[in-house]
């Protein structure tokens, strides 16, 4: 208890902090200054109550709650939903996904009184926390209040673990609080038990049961049609300080393919396509529907929602995150559609998902952007061995599919232990 006063403590003494962070990322991102009051429980509820409530923090974790949420609309198909995020992109990308079946907002801060008022306004019917979102207040009140309250699609690298430990007495009552978890890995689950979870279940990852969407894959062509007949290499999801060191590396040992770079977070977009600039490139933006020059080097991804259209469109994929110290990004989606994958050194975050993916070939390490740039070079000369690496991300995508409904069985069993 005593470690929760001073957490909360620590969130009334953070609020100024809290506010200026967002003032200074709406400075880049307008979409940060809007819906306050729903982040400090200030927000009209829409009435609605008995919901079923999926949080994702942002874009990654709302992606891979697609195909749980079509999963638990089938088992519950009477019961209205909500969907929380805490980014502006998540929020969107929920808009896009889901607008038309659930009513979509933030959660709020894990202030106690916020995360309570949270509660009573929708009753859920129970609440399920995608991957590693462990706010102590929020899933205290869900205990006091009797909301059962799931762990889904949990994941937790081992630097994430040690990073928890140092707050154990924090930490090991929420997990014991939470109804139950459904972890990716064995890993993962042994993990969480260390920290004082109670018996996790090891369910799978969700990201392998999505079903890449036809309509992206239209616009895929529609894509391909744009880049011309040259080679396309797809660098997804690129951090910050990331593209400085591909475009380097891409000038000094150049290519007369297409570079693609699609960056994680929007608010980059006119940075990025600045930078290759003011590296000598000639540089187009996705967003001027302009058929793309045979003497354009770089093509800006400047959209949300349409990453498997670029995945369709390419010859090579790179995962972004990976080049830097940040655990890398979802290298199952350009897998399942069969494109060759490559990734750089850091992917803790996927490590599991990396590792299977390395062992039957659907997948390349690289260790540093100018390795990177050799080894896509190999590659692009090399149709038989992209073919086969497309071809084993195919089967890599499909062999570990079936989580969503593992985890659906496992809260509709608990659920049903409760009554």
């Amino acid at each position: 208890m005593m470690w929760r006063v001073l957490y909360s403590l620590l969130w009334w003494l953070a609020t100024p902090f809290i506010r200026r962070y967002l003032r200074r990322r709406g400075q880049k991102a307008p979409a940060y200054l809007a819906h306050w009051d729903e982040r400090f429980g200030r927000a009209a509820p829409s009435g609605r109550q008995g919901v079923i409530w999926i949080h994702a923090v942002s874009v990654g974790e709302t992606r891979a709650a697609l195909p749980l949420i079509h999963a638990l609309r089938t088992r519950w198909q009477d019961a209205p939903l909500l969907i929380t995020q805490m980014t502006p992109t998540g929020r969107a990308c929920a808009e896009a996904l889901y607008g038309d079946i659930a009513e979509i907002r933030y959660l709020p801060y894990d202030y106690p009184k916020a995360v309570r008022a949270f509660l009573r306004a929708y009753r859920p019917r129970f609440g399920v926390l995608m991957e590693t979102e462990l706010w102590p207040n929020l899933i205290a009140a869900a205990d006091h209040l009797a909301v059962p309250l799931f762990l889904a699609n949990a994941r937790l690298s081992d630097k994430s673990y040690r990073g928890y430990r140092r707050f154990i007495g924090l930490i090991r009552p929420a997990l014991r609080q939470l109804t139950a978890i459904a972890a990716q890995t064995a890993e993962d689950a042994a993990r969480l038990a260390a920290l004082g979870a109670a018996e996790p279940q090891v369910c799978g990852n969700t990201k392998y049961d999505i079903t890449p969407p036809a309509e992206q894959a239209q616009l895929g062509v529609m894509f391909k049609q744009r880049l011309g007949d040259r080679p396309v290499v797809v660098c997804a999801s690129t951090r910050e300080g990331e593209e400085a060191l591909i475009l380097a590396a891409w000038r000094a040992n150049a290519s007369s393919a297409l570079l693609v770079m699609v960056p994680r977070h929007p608010e980059r977009f006119s940075e990025v396509a600045e930078l290759a600039q003011s590296q000598g490139f000639k540089v187009q933006m996705r967003g001027d529907e302009q058929p793309v020059s045979p003497d354009t080097q770089v093509w800006v991804g400047d959209s949300m929602g349409e990453m498997f259209a670029y995945y369709h469109a390419a010859d090579l994929v790179f995962i972004g995150g990976s080049l830097l110290p940040l655990g890398g990004q979802n290298l199952i989606e350009p897998a399942s559609v069969g494109k060759p994958v490559l990734i750089g050194p850091s992917c803790f975050n996927f490590s599991d998902a990396s590792q299977k993916a390395f062992d039957c070939g659907a997948a390349r390490q690289v260790a540093d952007a100018k390795e990177l740039v050799v080894v896509i070079k190999q590659l692009l000369a090399d149709t038989e061995s992209r073919q086969r690496m497309g071809l084993a991300g195919l089967a890599f995508s499909q062999m570990h599919r079936g989580a969503s409904q593992r985890i659906v069985a496992l809260i509709d069993a608990r659920l049903s232990d409760g009554e």
